[in-house]
């Protein structure tokens, strides 16, 4: 892996620049855009559909598989409750999921890198979106408690009990706000906080803890269900975890 693969974690998108190896199948609970820096990648889909792009956007919980074919890629996740996020709600529902080479070119390294450290999706992306109505605030309550180094573990009752609604309407409530589930979202919410844990320590075992995981074990599961990769074979490797707001 290159000496300057790194990833950027903002409070509201992730952002991974780098090699890595083909994928496992896997789906996580954040649309995610994916560029290929020096050249095509292939993007394995449901029912055998293969796409061979530049770049991708793929909704959150869509399985696939991601093979860069040995290319440098760049792959950011935005937060499902961000502004960007819901204004591809629209676009994803006429696309089935995925929209293939929705970005612009690569024509120049330097340039493309410098809307990527920005996350300046509107520069990015050749698609226009109306971000719709705000998040639900009860629902933005729960996604700042979830946030909270500690706190992802939080049960669905708690959770509820704390914006005054039953368990039952609050899931309800939550996963037609955020268009995943409360269960994914948790689980995402965890690898996050725990890959935000290697900007202070690079150890595996120190990442699963921030991310409120039981062992390192239990934090390998998930990571490899969410991303389709071991977190030794993408976390070990980086040479830079940066942590903006």
């Amino acid at each position: 892996m290159p000496a300057h693969s790194r990833l950027t974690l903002g409070g509201d998108r992730a952002l991974y620049v780098g090699n890595l190896p083909p994928t496992g199948w896997h789906g996580h609970a954040a649309p995610v855009l994916l560029i290929g820096l020096s050249g095509r990648f292939a993007l394995h889909l449901a029912g055998g559909r293969v796409e061979h792009c530049h770049s991708a956007l793929v909704d959150a919980g869509v399985q696939h598989l991601l093979d860069p074919c040995g290319e440098q890629v760049a792959l950011m996740y935005l937060e499902p409750d961000s502004r960007e996020a819901r204004s591809l709600r629209q676009p994803f529902a006429v696309h089935g999921g995925v929209i293939p080479d929705v970005a612009i070119p690569v024509r120049g390294r330097s340039t493309m890198e410098a809307y990527l450290r920005e996350f300046d999706l509107p520069a990015l992306l050749r698609l226009r979106c109306d971000p719709g109505r705000p998040l639900d605030a009860r629902v933005q309550r729960s996604l700042q408690l979830l946030r909270q180094p500690g706190e992802a573990r939080l049960g669905r009752e708690a959770l509820a009990a704390g914006v005054q609604l039953s368990a039952s309407r609050f899931n309800h409530l939550f996963s037609a706000e955020m268009g995943v589930s409360l269960r994914s979202y948790r689980v995402w919410s965890q690898v996050r906080l725990a890959m935000a844990g290697l900007a202070t320590s690079p150890r595996l075992t120190d990442a699963a803890l921030h991310g409120a995981f039981s062992d390192s074990a239990h934090f390998s599961r998930m990571f490899r269900q969410t991303f389709g990769m071991t977190p030794s074979s993408v976390l070990k490797p980086l040479k830079e975890v940066v942590l903006v707001r």
